[in-house]
């Protein structure tokens, strides 16, 4: 389940695999999902990552 974070009054979502953050929570889903499955990152989701 992805974690959702707040900082300066905006939600983040964070990948409970890698700790990735993302302003959307698709992304951060589609991150898990990946991470989960090839316990591994990739790269066309996580340049969609945000650092907070």
């Amino acid at each position: 389940m992805v974690k959702e974070n707040k900082k300066n009054n905006k939600k983040y979502f964070a990948c409970e695999e890698c700790n990735f953050a993302y302003e959307s929570k698709d992304w951060a889903q589609k991150c898990e999902n990946w991470c989960r499955e090839h316990h591994s990152c990739n790269v066309e989701i996580t340049k969609h990552a945000v650092q907070i």
